[in-house]
């Protein structure tokens, strides 16, 4: 017959002294030899919770004990067994039924007596009330963090952790190549392989809210200290057709129509008469955008695309604001205005200089040194990431003047007008996927914007919608 002890340290665990898996097996040891219990087979649960008895070194154990194979179980203290009265009681019927004895060092248990179980009973309560108390304080951290809008998780694909603030680091360009390739309708395989990041990870990333500057608590999502690595369009556009009870529409324009009072996606409806029209999902709970027909919204995206591909004014208009790197341009959020990374760059190695001047004239201890050195060197280290991205973010907007050209030259050789006629709806929803970013409504006016293109105004009156009384006209085109 086997005497078997079990032990069991959860992750906060592992470093406090004692609580090792071979700091407690050491224990158990000495006590099996003092009590002449013999050779001891140790079974070991490292870095799990004893919240309930789902454990693999636990399971291994009971099935010993029923097997008829052990008559001896030693733990180091009873809340290395479970934290759950309830699961203690359990474990204790099991071990009286096998006639399997339990010895706990720490708290020198006798069940054979009725003050014994009591006590047993006691230290349980007092293992679970531990736990519960625990899982509260974790819980009260935890809300804190969100209110404060800090990240209370591991740092996802684009942000690392710095001093308990997300910090966009080299992934961050691929994570907005995400959103740009899914908002132009890839599928997850297709941008798979082109950022080489993993399906999963794909589909986590342009799942998280975290990329729009949000964090989370108990699937609730606010505003965060974050930077966001993309914008509320370019999340609305990796997103269209995938709102919960929105049904995808077969009309061209469907999932590229915003409400631009709101910021949200435009839905398909029926306006009583046969026709369909466009209209916030949030009218009457906050928003007054009135709908507006497709027809309408048709008509101002063939002209944006007409003018893209004839208008030598306004190609040139925006060559000048891609080359200027507006707000357009990159299809990025504005960055907090700081220092230039190769400035700081510098800064931080002259710190450096320094601190190494002032340890080597003995001004400063082995220990300041190393404190400000892990400091330094951190800072550094997050400098070098951000000019790496930045590095990227030329090139994602060299390719974005690549691709108007691409898209102005297709669109020269195009007669809009005259192919949106005779296209069928299945052609056309092909041609807006392809060049139509989105098309942005509003009260008294509409933006359009082309694939590599500024967003530019188009007035109602000139795709035949009716313009509100009392409404001022946005501006011209």
């Amino acid at each position: 017959m086997l005497t078997l002890a079990y032990c069991r340290v959860s992750t906060e665990e592992q470093a406090e002294e004692g609580w090792s898996i071979e700091g407690q097996t050491d224990k158990l040891r000495a006590y099996a030899s003092l009590r002449d219990l013999g050779e001891i087979t140790v079974i070991s649960d490292p870095g799990i919770s004893g919240k309930n008895m789902l454990r693999p070194g636990l399971q291994q154990l009971l099935a010993a004990v029923e097997a008829g194979h052990a008559s001896h179980v030693i733990v180091w203290k009873l809340d290395r067994l479970s934290r759950s009265l309830r699961d203690l009681m359990e474990l204790r019927d099991t071990f009286d039924k096998y006639g399997v004895t339990l010895h706990s060092v720490c708290e020198n248990l006798d069940l054979s007596s009725p003050a014994g179980r009591w006590f047993f009973s006691m230290m349980g309560g007092q293992a679970e009330y531990y736990r519960e108390a625990l899982s509260e304080n974790v819980s009260m951290g935890l809300d804190r963090l969100v209110k404060e809008g800090r990240w209370p998780n591991r740092p996802k694909t684009g942000y690392d952790m710095i001093d308990g603030l997300l910090v966009p680091n080299v992934d961050a360009a691929r994570v907005i190549e995400c959103f740009r390739l899914r908002g132009e309708g890839h599928s997850y395989r297709v941008i798979e392989e082109r950022t080489g990041l993993k399906y999963s990870t794909v589909k986590s990333i342009l799942d998280s809210r975290i990329y729009r500057g949000e964090t989370v608590r108990k699937d609730k999502w606010s505003d965060g200290l974050h930077e966001p690595l993309v914008t509320e369009v370019e999340w609305q556009n990796a997103h269209r057709g995938t709102a919960k009870g929105v049904r995808q529409s077969s009309d061209p324009l469907s999932g590229r129509v915003i409400c631009g009072l709101c910021n949200r996606k435009m839905v398909v409806a029926q306006n009583g008469e046969g026709h369909l029209t466009y209209k916030c999902r949030h009218r009457g709970q906050g928003c007054d955008q009135p709908s507006r027909s497709n027809l309408g919204l048709a008509r101002a995206v063939v002209k944006g695309l007409h003018l893209v591909g004839h208008d030598e004014d306004l190609r040139s208009a925006i060559r000048r604001r891609l080359a200027g790197g507006g707000p357009d341009a990159a299809g990025t959020p504005r960055r907090t205005r700081r220092a230039p990374p190769a400035k700081t760059l510098k800064v931080l190695n002259d710190e450096r200089r320094k601190l190494l001047d002032l340890y080597y004239a003995q001004k400063i201890s082995a220990d300041g040194f190393q404190q400000e050195e892990t400091r330094i060197a951190t800072a550094i280290e997050s400098v070098r990431q951000q000019m790496a991205l930045e590095g990227q973010e030329e090139q994602l907007k060299s390719d974005l003047e690549v691709r108007f050209e691409e898209v102005a030259r297709m669109l020269a050789d195009l007669d809009m007008d005259a192919v949106w006629a005779e296209a069928e709806d299945r052609e056309r929803r092909i041609l807006v996927q392809n060049l139509l970013e989105w098309i942005k409504v509003f009260p008294d006016h509409l933006e359009v914007k082309v694939v590599g293109s500024p967003a530019f105004h188009v007035l109602l009156s000139e795709v035949g919608l009716k313009v509100p009384e009392n409404v001022g006209v946005g501006g011209g085109t």
